[in-house]
């Protein structure tokens, strides 16, 4: 039991000083990390909003929105799925099918009555896609004589909402931290709210620029026949909207664009910045799926010599003239950009536009002072119940104190090497959890201790009374620890924020704490017992 082989002693010696070569760098300052070897690690602990200050922003996503997004889409597709193609023959209708947001339905009138039951199952088959389950379906489609009316249905509606809301999250985490390497916490907030958390960036209003433009990228149709003096005027045909250019874009004034787009933003699957070698300045690249390919082959095909607009947030970033037939599923946009501004267009593009439009409800910075008060409150009471605990063991239980006293410190060291190797975000609460832990470990060797000493009054020697005391303890041990570690991962599961952070450095905490509470102490007693033989010993 406290016989070790040189194999088992050299893997915990090995676990032990990794654990101190990624914990080291948290004690380092930033240029002497920086002058590191590169094969050693950098990494520090990330300190969360509480400790390092940073900016928090609670958005509201406008969920109604979404059911009005979706209602238009589905009209356009109707009015679509109503003309002649694949042997299907032409549909009329007395006029273009009528949104209702408010009782989220779609309303459209077939001029032939013989057309009617054809079309209404067109509409079926339009929205049979997207069931909720096998059974349910998103829309409701009922007839009454010529008129077919589709309805979203109230769990539909339940559902795109809820959707709008993990889109959101996504896009947002997509623009603020493209790279994923940033210690922002995004996370949903009751049914429609995101709340933002980034610490070390002080300025959220800029967080909030980041985040504001909605990113919904379009390719419309350029309407030449119509003069910009009439659409100035209002004097617009139905289907026409007036589109200003960008006030980045040399060209000045606007265009009449059709309003229904050709290809949407959706459909861009990656986008980049890059130098435009033709005419100088930087590029947007971007490659489309295979339905936005199709769709942009046939475009251009039909329309060459035709000016076409690239429509970035109700505002043309470009209107170029279609040369050729795009069909290679890739294209660039060209005007003249600067690199930043190229390379926000690109990250706006790639991360997707905002299903829904977001509202700030709050908006606040926490100061770096309030985080280094946190931080050294919460390290002075670590400290402090580190040391008692240290004194309370050597002067109970002398040697085997010390022992237990070394693990401690190896726990520490453990715990901090673990939050930097899985980036985990280190919270006032965290700390706590710390502290609970250099107590639980304590605790595990507390029970050891007292079972030798109970051996010991019973007559047996030093080496069977220390193994009796480790091997009768463990189960002890074992089942305290185990239901820690499970309230841990409930904490972690049910919780958010300041309890997450409680629930990671706790669960750590348990992990480490039962390998150097009961082996760490076990190589040292046993290396001691083992090699000096003593006939008594003082615990």
């Amino acid at each position: 039991m406290l016989q070790f082989s040189k194999w088992q002693i050299g893997l915990v010696a090995a676990v032990m000083l990794l654990g101190a070569i990624f914990a080291a760098p948290n004690l380092l300052s930033q240029e002497q990390r920086d002058a590191l070897p590169g094969f050693l690690p950098k990494g520090t602990i990330n300190l969360g909003l509480d400790l390092r200050g940073g900016s928090l922003l609670l958005l509201k996503v406008e969920t109604d929105k979404v059911i009005s997004g979706r209602l238009t889409n589905l009209r356009q597709d109707i009015q679509r799925e109503m003309r002649p193609s694949g042997g299907k023959e032409r549909i009329v209708l007395n006029s273009l099918p009528s949104v209702d947001v408010a009782s989220g339905s779609i309303k459209l009138r077939v001029k032939d009555a013989a057309q009617v039951e054809d079309a209404a199952k067109r509409v079926r088959e339009l929205t049979r896609g997207g069931m909720l389950s096998a059974t349910a379906r998103p829309y409701d489609v009922t007839v009454t004589g010529d008129l077919i009316e589709v309805k979203i249905t109230p769990d539909a509606r339940k559902q795109f909402a809820n959707e709008a809301l993990n889109d959101s999250i996504e896009v947002v985490r997509r623009r603020i931290d493209p790279a994923g390497n940033k210690e922002v916490s995004i996370a949903p907030q009751g049914f429609d709210r995101i709340i933002i958390q980034a610490p070390g960036d002080s300025d959220p209003q800029e967080m909030r620029e980041k985040i504001a433009a909605e990113g919904q990228l379009t390719f419309h149709r350029v309407d030449p026949t119509v003069s910009l003096a009439d659409a100035e005027a209002g004097m617009l045909p139905p289907g026409r909207i007036l589109v200003p250019y960008a006030s980045t874009e040399d060209i000045q004034g606007a265009l009449v664009l059709y309003a229904d787009p050709e290809v949407t933003g959706d459909m861009v699957q990656n986008a980049s910045a890059g130098i435009d070698n033709d005419n100088g300045g930087f590029q947007i690249n971007f490659e489309f799926d295979n339905r936005g390919a199709l769709r942009f082959a046939e475009f251009t095909r039909d329309h060459v010599g035709e000016l076409f607009a690239i429509v970035l947030d109700n505002e043309i970033i470009s209107a170029p003239r279609i040369q050729t037939p795009i069909t290679g599923g890739s294209g660039r946009i060209t005007g003249q950009f600067t690199a930043q501004k190229a390379t926000l267009i690109a990250t706006l593009i790639k991360a997707g536009a905002l299903p829904a439009p977001l509202t700030v409800i709050e908006q606040r910075s926490v100061g770096a002072e309030l985080g280094a008060d946190s931080v050294r409150a919460g390290t002075t009471a670590m400290i402090v119940g580190f040391l008692a605990v240290i004194v309370y063991m050597v002067l109970t239980y002398g040697r085997f104190g010390i022992y237990a006293d070394i693990a401690l410190l190896a726990n520490v060291v453990l715990i901090a090497a673990l939050l930097t190797i899985f980036g985990s975000t280190l919270t006032l609460p965290g700390i706590a959890g710390i502290v609970l832990t250099i107590g639980m470990a304590v605790d595990a060797n507390v029970l050891i201790f007292e079972r030798v000493r109970e051996e010991l009054a019973g007559g047996k020697g030093p080496i069977h009374a220390v193994e009796a005391g480790y091997q009768r303890a463990f189960s002890a041990i074992l089942d305290g620890n185990v239901t820690t570690f499970l309230a841990a991962l409930i904490m972690f599961q049910l919780g958010a924020g300041p309890v997450r952070g409680f629930a990671v450095t706790l669960a750590m905490g348990v992990l480490t704490s039962v390998f150097t509470a009961y082996v760490l102490t076990r190589i040292f007693a046993g290396g001691y017992l083992l090699s000096k033989r003593p006939k008594t010993i003082h615990i």
